[in-house]
Order: structure tokens, then C-alpha cells, then sequence
């Protein structure tokens, strides 16, 4: 594992060749691969991107569009397909990126989660 500090102090990780930005985020990741294994995810993928504001022209001027890189998205259980995102805490804008997103893929659903003493919890 290589380890490098970014501007929040989370040290970028890496495991199976994947650049993690936390060390909490590559242990996600591990505990989702065990999930897997067991049968109980499937689908897993690691930094998926979404489009939150395509790119548009606005008096001649070119807009550049905004995307959303989340964590982790993978099928439950059930069926449902869930996009995961792991914060230490939430940024100020986070809220507004979530709106965005649920607003344009109200299929998927999005989760915030945290690893509080060895528990994953939703935020």
C-alpha cells in the first residue's frame, strides 16, 4: 500500500492497483469485495461518475458541465442499485451535489457512510 496526504489529511491508498483518497474509503472497499464474495452485492464498481450538469452555451460563451465522481455503486440485495459515497464528514457542499443527483437519477440511490469503531453507518 502506497499512502499520500491530501488537503483534508485522509492518506490516498491503494490496494488491487485502485488509488483510494482515504484509507477509510480503501477499507470500504475491502469490506464491499467480502460482501461480494458472500453473494450479498454484485456489480461492484469503483469511482463511477455521474453527469449532474451536462455543458451548455450561454450568450455565446461555452458552460463546461459538472460531474459527480462517487465512491463505490453496486447492486444489493435486492435488486436496488446503490451508489455509495464515504465521508469522514460532510463538505458544505455536498448537500447540493446530493439535490443534483437525486434530482436527475431517482433510480439510484445514494448513501453516505462512515466507519464509526469498526461499524459501517449511514450518514
Amino acid at each position: 500500500m502506497i499512502r499520500k496526504t491530501n488537503k483534508y489529511g485522509a492518506k490516498q491508498t491503494i490496494i488491487d492497483n485502485i488509488t483510494f483518497d482515504s484509507k477509510m474509503e480503501a477499507q470500504r472497499y475491502a469490506h464491499l469485495c467480502m460482501l461480494q464474495r458472500a453473494g450479498l452485492i454484485s456489480e461492484l464498481e469503483n469511482h463511477p461518475e455521474f453527469v449532474l450538469i451536462e455543458p451548455f452555451t450561454k450568450l455565446g460563451k461555452k458552460k463546461r458541465g459538472h460531474k459527480y465522481k462517487a465512491d463505490f455503486m453496486y447492486l444489493d440485495e435486492h435488486g436496488q442499485r446503490i451508489v455509495e459515497d464515504v465521508k469522514g464528514f460532510v463538505a458544505r457542499d455536498f448537500p447540493l451535489r446530493r439535490t443534483l443527483f437525486d434530482s436527475k437519477y431517482p433510480d439510484l440511490l445514494l448513501k453516505v457512510v462512515k466507519n464509526t469503531n469498526g461499524i459501517w453507518e449511514e450518514k
